[in-house]
């Protein structure tokens, strides 16, 4: 009877598995399929093509009317100097309200936490006083400060990450005689590798997808990012050529998906490793 129980189990847990892949690869193939079908409709009668063509991927970078070359540049500026940036923050600020005790750390991890508990948009009209005060509008520069500052209130897992790490061993580094930035660059950053690259990947993400604070702060058009760049080429044409939105989606996926495929173990490993405290 046990066995036979067991067996319906994992009978029913193959079949949820599969159904979840089905319901996750179908849009995406879809979207793939659609890239590669002639003409402009996104509608087909047939799920697989009658015929395929490259036709909307060389519009992409051919077509005047919209810069996706110059936009996919920008996003990718963007996304890796926020990435950067954003990793040495989080790693600098949280491996600090880890290792060390100092007056108002507690107020701090509090107010940290509270603030991330609300949604980012939410600040979206002190960030655009703030910029037009600095003047930094439309400018790449704005929009990577914004990403890299605001990513610290996501940065506890991070600190969760340190917490577990015995403070022996920075003991036994200082009674050799290394200080702590020798301690942080010698002894944590080899140890925090999985953790740091699922900050890196969250951090490069996020900026990479990112459509709200890109399309408040860039008005000019050769310095939108994808995401805005996207959006205008469908409100643009007013819905008559999703095929040339799908080929662009489809660009747009590669870097993540390649991201994602060749970091997986770290990415496992960064998730787990903040999550209890040893």
């Amino acid at each position: 009877m046990n066995k036979r129980s067991g067996f319906v189990r994992l009978t029913f847990t193959y079949i949820a598995l599969a159904a979840i892949a089905v319901c996750s690869l179908y849009p995406a193939l879809w979207v793939l399929l659609s890239s590669l079908r002639p003409g402009p409709s996104l509608y087909s009668k047939r799920f697989w093509p009658s015929s395929f063509t490259l036709d909307h991927y060389r519009e992409l970078f051919t077509n005047k009317t919209f810069l996706y070359g110059t936009w996919y540049v920008n996003t990718l500026k963007i996304a890796t100097l926020s990435m950067i940036f954003s990793t040495i923050l989080i790693t600098l600020s949280m491996y600090a309200l880890s290792r060390f005790r100092f007056r108002g750390r507690k107020t701090t991890l509090t107010v940290m936490l509270v603030l991330g508990m609300f949604p980012s948009f939410m600040s979206l009209i002190a960030i655009y006083v703030i910029l037009l005060q600095l003047n930094l509008l439309d400018t790449h520069a704005a929009i990577i400060l914004v990403y890299s500052a605001g990513s610290v209130l996501s940065g506890f897992i991070v600190k969760g990450f340190y917490d577990t790490i015995p403070r022996s061993l920075d003991e036994a580094a200082r009674i050799d005689g290394a200080s702590h930035l020798q301690v942080f660059a010698r002894i944590m950053l080899p140890l925090s590798r999985p953790v740091l690259t699922y900050v890196a990947l969250t951090s490069f993400t996020g900026a990479w997808v990112d459509f709200i604070f890109a399309r408040l702060v860039l008005r000019t058009k050769e310095k939108w990012t994808l995401a805005v760049g996207m959006w205008d080429l469908v409100n643009s044409f007013q819905n008559s050529n999703f095929t040339l939105f799908a080929a662009g989606a489809v660009l747009i996926a590669i870097p993540i998906t390649l991201l994602f495929v060749f970091l997986q173990n770290f990415l496992v490993q960064g998730l787990t490793s903040g999550a209890s405290k040893g």
